[in-house]
């Protein structure tokens, strides 16, 4: 593995004056990983799209969902990239309760994400966790990291999850070459987790607002449509109930009221590659 985020001489690559998303997402989930930063972005995007906390935790819930759901129909072996600060029901922990011996590698381009990762995240021993500094925009290094080779068989099905980073990634050309060359190195069998920020929901004067903020710098997030993340699966086998907002992908209790945002939604979807 590389060094965690420790530059030689031991100290964290940490640029504290710029937000980065995964820290400002364990601001909106009420963790304490995070700088002032982070904090001015999460409250600005929070003030123009005042769902976005609920929207973010119910990102979450739907993580743990879709991990238990895969983990009960067998898959053992997770990539979880764009993983985030550790939080309540991680990747491993929802997995290796259904099943000790899951194995899941954690990507994130945050050094403090793989700091506090190497130190909290402790799985089952049963199983086995890596963690990896690297960023989805660049599949073909993360693919290629020992410590991946070493953690995951890639001739046995992998769960790919891409929770909530891909709309990060501004180009959609860009977009679809990562969703590609991750998912075209995996065998049958295997599955793409994938939740993505969209303005389907919104009013004309949301849309013009979001295109406002993002054109502006305001917020980091490119919205997609439904019909663009569609384009992104091909080949693949969509799981009952397709893509839908997080809310609404296999809820707990299907009797709860899950109201969709009126200014900003999530999609998630599962899907398996045959």
């Amino acid at each position: 593995m590389d060094n965690g985020g420790v530059a030689n001489g031991g100290q964290l690559r940490i640029d504290t004056t710029v937000p980065h998303p995964a820290r400002r997402y364990s601001y909106w989930l009420g963790g304490k990983d995070h700088f002032a930063a982070d904090r001015e972005s999460g409250d600005a995007i929070a003030a123009a799209f005042p769902a976005v906390v609920e929207l973010a935790r119910a990102n979450r819930a739907f993580l743990r969902r879709a991990a238990r759901y895969l983990a009960e129909s067998g898959v053992r072996q997770f990539l979880d990239i764009g993983t985030g600060l550790p939080a309540p029901d991680n990747t491993h922990e929802v997995a290796q309760r259904i099943a000790p011996e899951s194995r899941v590698v954690y990507v994130d381009n945050d050094p403090i994400v793989l700091v506090h990762a190497q130190a909290l995240l402790v799985g089952d021993s049963r199983g086995r966790t890596a963690y990896l500094e690297a960023d989805v925009r660049d599949p073909d290094a993360i693919l290629a990291h020992p410590d991946l080779l070493a953690t995951l068989d890639l001739d046995r099905p992998v769960a790919l999850l891409l929770v909530a980073i891909l709309h990060f990634v501004h180009d959609d050309d860009q977009v679809a070459d990562v969703v590609s060359r991750l998912v075209g190195a995996l065998p049958s069998g295997s599955h793409l987790v994938l939740s993505h920020g969209t303005m389907d929901f919104s009013t004309p004067e949301g849309v013009a607002a979001y295109e406002k903020m993002f054109a502006a710098g305001g917020t980091d997030v490119r919205a997609r449509s439904k019909a663009t993340l569609q384009r992104y699966l091909t080949g693949l086998e969509l799981i009952e109930p397709g893509i839908v907002p997080v809310t609404e992908w296999r809820p707990d209790n299907p009797a709860d009221p899950r109201p969709v945002s009126p200014d900003l939604g999530i999609y998630g979807l599962v899907a398996r590659k045959p």
